[in-house]
């Protein structure tokens, strides 16, 4: 579904040349949660970004279903980021002016396409996530998680390939976050969803399938889920232990 490979990836400031991945390769299956953590500077954020289209690369590939991103027009990019991929920020990013019922809709408001198919799935993805209640309210009548699960309805309407996720549980409380991985679980299960989280949350990616650990640019470890989620958390922590010293 998503393969990473070879990725490199610098910046420049002034006369410095800052390298901040260097040949990084990876896949996820169809159907996958995966995470991604590592210390801050790992380069987790630019590789999200250059799987999202946001920013170039210099070397390697990145493909989506079958679909290579290096050198594609940035009309075509867009096509791709609304079709192909379904986003999930930090800081939701739902738009006041519109009800919940709306929010979610929006990707498909960008294709022009809202029949009463969109609208249905719309009220589906909101009960499956729990909040079907709140579909005629707007963002600052309802609380952080259930924006973030709004966010995460919002993502699925287009049955992207892969929802990319940005620290999802970064600006919530413990009971919040786990609603909020709890929705991505759901999505995995009933609509076969494939995820890609980068989190600082060790006990978020303790429900994932598979952790991918960066470390200054490289790929450190990939950790599987074998047992309970209890057991992976403790070997992230021992790893991110291990990455300290």
């Amino acid at each position: 579904m998503l393969y990473v490979k070879d990725l490199y990836k610098s910046y420049e400031a002034g006369k410095n040349k800052y390298q901040v991945l260097s040949g990084v390769s990876f896949h996820v299956a169809q159907g996958e949660f995966t995470a991604v953590m590592g210390p801050s500077g790992s380069g987790k954020t630019t590789l999200l970004n250059c799987i999202s289209c946001y920013i170039p690369f210099e070397k390697g590939s990145i493909t989506i279903g079958g679909t290579k991103l290096a050198g594609e027009k940035e009309e075509r990019l867009a096509q791709i980021r609304n079709t192909k991929l379904g986003f999930v920020f930090q800081d939701f990013m739902l738009l006041d002016g519109l009800t919940i019922r709306e929010n979610i809709l929006v990707p498909r408001m960008i294709l022009g396409n809202v029949g009463q198919d969109a609208v249905q799935l719309a009220e589906k993805l909101a009960k499956m996530f729990g909040i079907g209640h709140i579909l005629e309210k707007y963002p600052a009548e309802i609380s952080g998680g259930e924006k973030q699960r709004a966010a995460v309805a919002r993502s699925m309407m287009n049955h992207p390939m892969v929802i990319l996720a940005d620290e999802p549980t970064g600006n919530l409380d413990s009971k919040s976050s786990r609603a909020v991985i709890e929705a991505f679980l759901e999505a995995k299960e009933q609509m076969k969803a494939t995820i890609f989280m980068v989190t600082h949350d060790s006990f978020a990616a303790s429900f994932c399938d598979r952790v991918i650990l960066l470390k200054d640019g490289r790929l450190y470890r990939q950790l599987e889920k074998k047992g309970s989620r209890k057991e992976m958390q403790e070997d992230l922590l021992g790893v991110i232990r291990e990455m300290s010293e």
